[in-house]
């Protein structure tokens, strides 16, 4: 515990930190304020100091997951957040050149995202039990970023407004053929067919994703002009007049951005449009969170603007528009984690403690990620032909002020 208590004792700045070792001696670090957070863990184990010291990264979640480090005071948020607060006050503002290596060859390891691996990681995550899904988000089964006009929006309308947005920066014409890239559950392409009564192809490596989606598409009176299909975008033909990918691209992997971006480059209309819409880091780029990596997200990778412009470029696609949305992400995560907490006790026979931990650590450690820890999400608007745009913006708010909202999708179809 030593070490640990020095660390400690230089790290934290801003709130108030308890801990109770396994021999139930009490440290306390920093102080008490009315606005920052108070908290009391206790570690059960006497190997967790060590352990947290060594990769907190890794170790904090699993500590949490398996009951050794136990909130005597405060919730997992509180916790997290006092280390979220405390770390942005320690932020490295320089890389130098040996971890800019060790960082691009870690990248290639972990990120190798094969047709097989891609199809796997995807599994790990999405082929979940539908009722966990329903249980936290937005009566569309959007599991993406929201964008809120207002801190004090309901999720429902933020993630409205999200399919609003993304739907003005396409430019939408009827009949045009448009290509959904990680459709999810279908909101997005179902919403888009509805509005501007165009043909979407949706295509999702999740076979539970595509089972729902195609359920909803039919029972929203679309599925004629919506199709899902279980298929890897390296494995797509033909040509689409829009493509928009939501949520996806951080699971492409830095190994095949390139692939990525030829391959929407291949796809789109000579005069045809593009929004690659991503959470994105600001601070460079990185190595990624290792619990996340390991139990919520395998493969997955947070793109920094300066690995993903270069390759675009390369591609032969022009950038016609980048909007940075900042701190929506943390807005959308916060409702999800209050709604998952809220409804557990609806779900708790499908799932464990121990997957509660795991679960409400991941929405809460995300969120601090967008408040504390430098990340945002990134819309990226592409074309072949820079006139396929307007000049101006002036364009997008013009269609969110009078495009009326079609009525809702129905989320499930059972009875």
């Amino acid at each position: 515990m030593l070490l640990l208590e020095r660390f400690l004792r230089k790290f934290l700045y801003v709130g108030r930190l308890t801990v109770i070792d396994s021999d139930n001696r009490r440290y306390r670090f920093g102080e008490a304020h009315a606005d920052g957070p108070d908290v009391t863990v206790t570690l059960k184990s006497r190997r967790l100091p060590w352990k947290l010291l060594f990769h907190p990264g890794l170790y904090l979640g699993e500590a949490y997951m398996d009951g050794s480090l136990e909130l005597n005071q405060g919730t997992v948020w509180d916790l997290l957040d006092l280390c979220g607060r405390n770390m942005a006050l320690h932020a490295p503002h320089n890389r130098g050149v040996l971890l800019r290596m060790a960082i691009r060859i870690f990248q290639r390891l972990t990120q190798w995202n094969s047709l097989r691996r891609a199809s796997q990681n995807v599994a790990h995550h999405y082929d979940l039990a539908r009722d966990l899904y329903e249980s936290f988000l937005d009566s569309d089964m959007q599991y993406s970023c929201a964008y809120f006009t207002s801190p004090q929006s309901k999720l429902d309308d933020a993630q409205t407004a999200k399919r609003t947005h993304l739907a003005a920066k396409l430019l939408l014409r009827r009949n045009q053929r448009v290509l959904d890239i990680g459709s999810g559950w279908g909101g997005l392409a179902i919403d888009l067919a509805r509005r501007a009564q165009v043909r979407v192809d949706g295509i999702t490596l999740s076979q539970e994703q595509l089972v729902l989606a195609s359920e909803r598409a039919d029972a929203a009176g679309v599925g004629e002009d919506v199709r899902f299909h279980l298929q890897d975008y390296r494995t797509l033909q033909g040509r689409y007049d829009r493509i928009v990918s939501v949520g996806m691209f951080e699971h492409v992997g830095v190994p095949f951005y390139p692939t990525f971006f030829a391959k929407i480059r291949e796809l789109l209309a000579p005069d045809g449009v593009a929004v690659v819409h991503s959470i994105g880091s600001m601070d460079g780029p990185g190595i990624g969170n290792a619990w996340i990596r390991k139990y919520i997200f395998p493969g997955g990778y947070i793109p920094a603007l300066s690995e993903v412009l270069p390759v675009v470029e390369a591609s032969g696609l022009v950038v016609t528009d980048i909007e940075i949305l900042r701190l929506h992400y943390a807005e959308t995560l916060r409702q999800w984690r209050q709604r998952f907490l809220a409804n557990w006790e609806t779900i708790r026979s499908l799932y464990d403690e121990r997957f509660k931990r795991m679960w409400e650590f991941y929405l809460a450690a995300s969120e601090m990620a967008f408040r504390h820890g430098g990340l945002m999400v990134m819309q990226l608007q592409l074309a072949k032909d820079q006139t396929a745009v307007p000049l101006t913006r002036d364009y997008i708010y013009e269609f969110e002020h009078f495009q009326p909202l079609p009525a809702s999708v129905p989320q499930s179809c059972q009875a």
